[in-house]
C-alpha cells in the first residue's frame, strides 16, 4: 500500500494505541522553532488533529495557547489528557465540530492516516477565514555506516519493514490543499534538529511504527535485539540529523 492510500489501511492506522506509552516516550518532540512559528500566528483557538499523546499540543499549551485535540484512539487520548489536554474522541473526517471554529489547525505525523479529500473539506469547514493549517512530519536521518548496518538487519529479519532513518519519499499525489479554491498560500518549510539516541531509545522508537507493529511480537523482538547489538557495537549511541517537513495553507474568505 502506497503513502497515497495509507488512510485505507485501518488496521495500521489503529495500531498506535497498543504502544501509546512508547509513542509518548520515544517519538521526537516538535522542534522549538516550529512551535515558535505557530505561536507567532497568534491563534486564539487551536485544533490539533489526530493529537495522539499530545506531542504537538502540549508545547503549544505551555506557551499559553488554547488547544483542543481530536484523536480517534482512546488509549492515545488518555495519555494526552494525563498531560492536561482537552481531547475529543473521533476520526477527524466525521468529528462533530458543533459549530466551533478555529484559527489554527495542526496535525503532526498523522495526516497520511486521514482521507485527503474529506480531510481538506473538513479543515475548510472548521477554519476561520485567514486561518492556517500546518501539517508536518518529522524524520530521523542517520549516518551512512549506521544505515548500512541497519539495512543488513532488515534484509535478514524483516525485509517487509521500512528501515527508518532516511527521509521518506514525498508523495506524488497532488495535495488537495494546493488545488482547493478554499485555500491559498500553500508553503513548505523545513526545520532541522539534532538528537543522540541510545540503543534503548532507538529500539523503543521503531516499535511505535505501524509497519513494525504488523511484524508480530516475535519478529519485532528479533529485529530489536539485532538493532540493539548494532548500536552497542557502534559505541552505544547513534546521532540523528533530524528534519521536520511542514506544509502550511491559509483558509480563504468565502466568495461573495
Amino acid at each position: 500500500m502506497t503513502s497515497e492510500n495509507l488512510h485505507l489501511d485501518r488496521q495500521r492506522a489503529g495500531s498506535f494505541g497498543s504502544v501509546a506509552d512508547q509513542y509518548d516516550r520515544y517519538r521526537p518532540a516538535c522542534p522549538d522553532a516550529l512551535i515558535e512559528d505557530l505561536v507567532a500566528l497568534r491563534p486564539e483557538h487551536v485544533l490539533d488533529v489526530a493529537c495522539g499523546t499530545g506531542k504537538v499540543a502540549v508545547p503549544l499549551t505551555k506557551r499559553g495557547l488554547s488547544v483542543l485535540g481530536v484523536e480517534p484512539d482512546e488509549r492515545m487520548a488518555e495519555l494526552a489528557r494525563d498531560h492536561g489536554l482537552q481531547v475529543e474522541i473521533s476520526p477527524f473526517e466525521t468529528w462533530d465540530d458543533a459549530g466551533r471554529r478555529f484559527d489554527l489547525i495542526t496535525c503532526g505525523s498523522a495526516w497520511h492516516w486521514i482521507d485527503p479529500d474529506r480531510g481538506a473539506r473538513k479543515a475548510a469547514a472548521v477554519l476561520r477565514p485567514g486561518g492556517v493549517i500546518a501539517r508536518f512530519w518529522s524524520y530521523h536521518l542517520l549516518e551512512k555506516p549506521v544505515l548500512a548496518a541497519f539495512d543488513a538487519v532488515y534484509g535478514r529479519l524483516a525485509p517487509d519493514a521500512e528501515v527508518h532513518g532516511r527521509i521518506a519519499e514525498k508523495s506524488t499525489e497532488v495535495d488537495p490543499f494546493a488545488e482547493s479554491a478554499e485555500f491559498s498560500s500553500v508553503e513548505t518549510r523545513k526545520y532541522r534538529w539534532e538528537a543522540t539516541l541510545s540503543a534503548d531509545e532507538w529500539v523503543g522508537l521503531v516499535a511505535t511504527y505501524s509497519d513494525h507493529q504488523r511484524l508480530g511480537s516475535e519478529r519485532l523482538a528479533a529485529v530489536q535485539r539485532a538493532l540493539r547489538e548494532v548500536i552497542e557495537d557502534l559505541g552505544g549511541v547513534i546521532r540523528s540529523h533530524g528534519e521536520t517537513y511542514v506544509l502550511f495553507a491559509r483558509r480563504l474568505p468565502a466568495p461573495r
